[in-house]
């Protein structure tokens, strides 16, 4: 068994490898103007992408809010495969659709088989989600001698990372700074994309009111989504994810940055510590 990073006492175990399933919706994105095209749209630095590299982009509104999370595969020199979450493909889609004007761009939602290994693997589209290794396998037959991982485990090693889901963490209310997805998904040097005023004055002139956290409380009962959080008699954030781990459950919530990041919280009647 392999240990996963520790979270200050909380250990993910998995195998050297392990397949677990990670739907996903696919959009491709190819023509003469492919490159130039989702240089101009998306949060990161496509145009330095090698054929066979990814990275992890954000398609955003004027006002900095997700439209839509994805991670951007260049699979030849005019053609890019963008990989997003099952419920958003033709929202994407369509709003790429919508804003290429004259770009010679095609925009279609594809479909492709995936799921994801776990473990130090060679191939694949690289995933950072989880805390430990893993690859994402496109078009192939999951491997039978490897054993799959539990959907409530591989939703444990996400919270435990600390890394924001779509629909939970990521929604209309949040901006990417709060979300933690700057360092993961945007660049300041690449050039203009929507959105990019409002991440760039944060950044730069400001801060963060609230972070995303990795709690545990010290109960077996899950909270229910957005309940709240107190400090001190005080509402200080909302709980977004949550999962029963080894008897007690691990939350990802918002938490407001002057909230000293050793303070006990209470969640209902539960304690609350953060983890990260």
């Amino acid at each position: 068994m392999v240990p996963a990073p520790t979270l200050n006492g909380v250990v993910s175990v998995i195998p050297p490898l392990h397949v677990a399933r990670r739907p996903r919706a696919f959009v491709g994105v190819s023509g003469a103007d492919a490159e130039d095209y989702l240089q101009r749209m998306v949060s990161n630095d496509v145009a330095a992408l090698a054929s066979g590299e990814s990275c992890e982009a954000l398609l955003l509104t004027a006002k900095a809010r997700v439209i839509a999370p994805m991670r951007v595969l260049r699979r030849a020199p005019e053609d890019f495969l963008l990989l997003t979450e099952p419920e958003l493909g033709e929202r994407l889609q369509a709003e790429l659709v919508r804003m290429r004007f004259a770009a010679k761009v095609q925009v279609e939602v594809e479909e492709h088989t995936s799921y994801l290994l776990l473990g130090s693997v060679e191939g694949g589209v690289p995933n950072e989600d989880y805390g430990v290794p893993a690859v994402e396998v496109l078009d192939e037959q999951p491997r039978e001698d490897l054993p799959l991982l539990a959907d409530h485990e591989l939703e444990r090693l996400r919270i435990e990372a600390g890394t924001p889901r779509f629909g939970h963490e990521i929604d209309d209310r949040v901006l990417p700074a709060e979300a933690g997805l700057v360092e993961r998904a945007v660049s300041f040097t690449k050039g203009c994309f929507p959105g990019q005023e409002p991440i760039a004055r944060l950044q730069y002139r400001g801060h963060a009111n609230r972070e995303l956290r990795v709690l545990a409380l010290e109960t077996a009962e899950l909270p229910a989504p957005d309940s709240e959080i107190s400090h001190e008699g005080k509402g200080v954030g909302r709980v977004t994810s949550a999962v029963v781990a080894d008897g007690r459950v691990v939350a990802l919530a918002y938490v407001r940055t002057d909230v000293p990041a050793d303070a006990e919280l209470e969640i209902g009647r539960a304690r609350a510590r953060s983890l990260r």
